[in-house]
């Protein structure tokens, strides 16, 4: 079965556990990260032909499209009160216990939002453990090799203030604890470092290991602590707690708010207008001019490899893809036991540009639709991109709506261009993302405890409308709109084993 998983499933994110090898390996795909709207580099083409559309029969269509207005207008009009509300509150006394039984220090790997995920849970374990826990370290993302840390990236006092009454944290080590480091765990094995947590770890489990090294050591160190937490049969104060770490505690360095308030601004002023960005509310836009979407494209080179797919490229781009992936992942995703329809049907390939282009096209977004595309280096640069600029010529992205001078700070930095994109997509009217992944997870999660719109691609109804090359514009634009009606926010209730950060509903947010 984990064959087939590897074989077949879209890659998850930035932090998978094939991603330290990536970088070994293909430095050079690492560069050019910033803007997905920039210029491609020379040798993006020298890979393979520019890909022509696939689907041009009802592009065709799509690009003379005309929307009626209150189709449109429908679009824009914010989701209306579910009766759920968010149930995470402070206790009204602190909880803290009287005398803690150590220090609790973890290692996150991954990208932005899988440490993310990490934080929250490093929360309840400190708490689950009557511990004291150090703040997190980040390790350099071992993809696109960024040493943000922690307080690089999220309001430490913010985050500590939040959290005052339910645990103890701390900055930094006392002295008589400063020999523990990433550097002194990284030579030999060591008496207090827990390398065993397994994946989804009970609370019982925690208390059996690592709390007796807290009670001998003083101190514990667990690394690695990716999904170490379960998410299920925890107390469920532990529950709300992870849940207001994750959508109270956890905000973003002031630069990164200030950027992001900035973009927010410009795309609902695009004239310059002025007008003030109301960040604690929202839901404030009304229908009607200063709307905007948030596209999260994800279809980078190792996000292509990764799905065994075939994006229309010709034999240059099957070439150059099987390469990386020979050299990637050994051959396992060229052994695929499943053909390209037989993955499309399943909905087991990711979206192109072109294809979520005519998925927004047919919803009702017509040509004039702001559109801000959160992505980092899209696999084919301008040329896999302009079919999606033709849909939607009020395309924007970061580099297109910062000056120099406001990117310097956040440039090169993964995370800090990441959580620049979160921001947005939390301000904006209608979040969709093109593929599933940590993102993707993060922002579905967030958006549902705000009660915000939130469209979720069918993927297996997309797969099948899309390898139906006949199909009228008209079959297709009702086929999507019936198989959308009720994505577009709607709660789901979380079931077992399932992402609290991603499923809020009963843990996080309860019945009004």
């Amino acid at each position: 079965m984990m064959r087939l998983l590897l074989q077949c499933q879209p890659h998850r994110g930035r932090g998978g556990a094939l991603a330290g090898l990536f970088v070994l390996i293909f430095p050079v795909f690492l560069t050019s990260f910033f803007s997905p709207l920039g210029h491609a580099s020379p040798s993006m083409f020298t890979e393979w032909n520019v890909p022509k559309p696939r689907h041009s029969r009802i592009l065709k269509s799509a690009l003379q499209r005309e929307t009626t207005n209150s189709q449109h207008s429908d679009l824009w009009i914010p989701l209306a009160n579910q009766g759920w509300r968010p149930c995470v509150e402070s206790p009204k006394t602190p909880s803290l216990p009287e005398k803690s039984e150590g220090y609790i220090q973890v290692f996150l790997d991954g990208g932005l939002n899988q440490q993310r995920m990490g934080i929250c849970d490093a929360v309840a374990v400190a708490k689950i453990l009557n511990a004291t826990l150090v703040i997190p370290h980040l390790e350099v993302n071992p993809v696109w090799q960024d040493s943000s840390s922690f307080m690089d990236i999220f309001d430490v006092d913010h985050f500590i203030n939040v959290l005052k009454d339910d645990i103890s944290i701390v900055k930094e080590l006392p002295n008589e604890f400063s020999w523990s480091t990433r550097e002194y765990y990284a030579t030999a094995i060591r008496a207090t470092r827990i390398k065993t947590a397994p994946v989804h770890a009970s609370a019982n489990w925690y208390l059996d290991n690592v709390l007796p090294v807290l009670q001998s050591y003083g101190i514990a160190a667990i690394a690695p602590f990716s999904h170490r937490l379960a998410f299920d049969n925890l107390p469920m104060d532990i529950q709300q707690l992870r849940c207001k770490v994750n959508f109270q505690a956890l905000a973003f360095v002031p630069h990164i708010r200030q950027l992001g308030d900035a973009l927010v601004n410009r795309l609902r002023n695009p004239l310059g207008k002025n007008g003030a960005l109301g960040t604690s509310d929202l839901q404030e836009s009304t229908v009607g001019a200063g709307n905007f979407v948030v596209l999260h494209l994800r279809f980078d080179k190792d996000m292509a490899a990764h799905s065994a797919c075939d994006f229309g490229g010709g034999k240059a781009e099957k070439k150059a893809l099987a390469k990386y992936r020979q050299a990637i992942w050994q051959g396992r995703v060229l052994n695929s036991q499943f053909t390209n329809e037989e993955l499309r049907n399943q909905g087991r390939c990711p979206l192109t540009p072109e294809e979520i282009g005519l998925l927004l096209a047919a919803l009702g977004f017509d040509n004039n639709t702001r559109l801000y595309l959160a992505s980092h280096k899209v696999f084919g640069g301008e040329a896999r991109i302009s079919t999606l600029k033709k849909l939607f010529p009020l395309m924007e992205d970061k580099k297109s709506l910062t000056s120099k001078a406001e990117r310097a700070q956040i440039k090169g930095k993964a995370s800090l261009l990441a959580a620049v994109d979160y921001y947005v997509s939390m301000h904006s009217n209608i979040f969709i993302s093109a593929s599933p992944g940590n993102m993707h997870n993060a922002l579905v999660g967030h958006r549902t405890y705000e009660n915000l719109k939130t469209i979720r691609p069918n993927m297996a109804l997309l797969g099948q409308l899309f390898l139906n090359k006949s199909m009228s514009w008209s079959d297709f634009q009702q086929s999507v709109l019936e198989g959308h009606e009720n994505r577009q926010g709607q709660i789901r209730l979380r079931k077992p084993k399932q992402s609290i950060y991603t499923y809020p509903a009963p843990d996080c947010i309860c019945h009004s």
